[in-house]
């Protein structure tokens, strides 16, 4: 059976590829994102997960026949992207930016049969509307560190859940994989899904 190797770190995309039947292997990429740039938040996101996807299948730490999923999520508001906050006062900024709007959440995919060498890649997009959390409650969410671990300083599965009012397109792309996305991007490189599940 092939083996689907995850190269990133993020907790949420390992607990939905898991939910969806897969049992992946996490092979850390070590990519330093903040020296990769695009001209859009979408193309940035995809360069993101080719470039993690890359940095593991090419890292030596394989055994060869592997199927290795790159993915990287930011969030586009007004045009910009925003990754990961630096600190707790970006967080909190961010939050007040964010709030009564929408923003989209862009996600790069990149996958890369190590058999073959074929690689493909795209980016899945999902409009988030912020609900209106109040400073307090933007505070107390700040404080509980949570936002400066993801993409765009929320989640869709932890304590900032209350404050999203809904999403328009894939919610698991929110949280950091559109299955969707990923079952068309296998079948580019003649991959089924079923094949995959544990």
């Amino acid at each position: 059976m092939t083996t689907l190797i995850l190269a990133s770190a993020s907790p949420a995309r390992l607990a939905l590829l898991k939910q969806a039947g897969f049992d992946p292997q996490v092979v850390v990429s070590g990519v330093d994102e903040e020296a990769i740039t695009a001209p859009t938040p979408g193309d940035l996101a995809r360069v993101l997960a080719e470039a993690k996807a890359k940095a593991v299948a090419g890292s030596g730490q394989l055994v060869g026949g592997e199927l290795v999923v790159g993915c990287d999520s930011v969030l586009e508001l007004d045009g910009l992207a925003f990754g990961k906050p630096k600190d707790a006062a970006e967080a909190t900024a961010r939050w007040q930016a964010m709030r009564g709007r929408d923003g989209i959440l862009r996600t790069g995919h990149c996958v890369i049969n190590t058999a073959t060498g074929r690689q493909v890649s795209a980016t899945a997009s999902t409009t988030v509307r912020f609900g209106t959390p109040d400073d307090a409650e933007i505070a107390a969410y700040v404080a509980s560190g949570e936002p400066l671990h993801v993409a765009g300083a929320f989640t869709l599965d932890g304590r900032s859940a209350p404050f999203v009012d809904g999403v328009d397109g894939d919610p698991g792309n929110v949280i950091g994989l559109s299955l969707p996305l990923l079952r068309r991007l296998l079948a580019e490189l003649d991959v089924r899904v079923t094949d995959l599940w544990a």
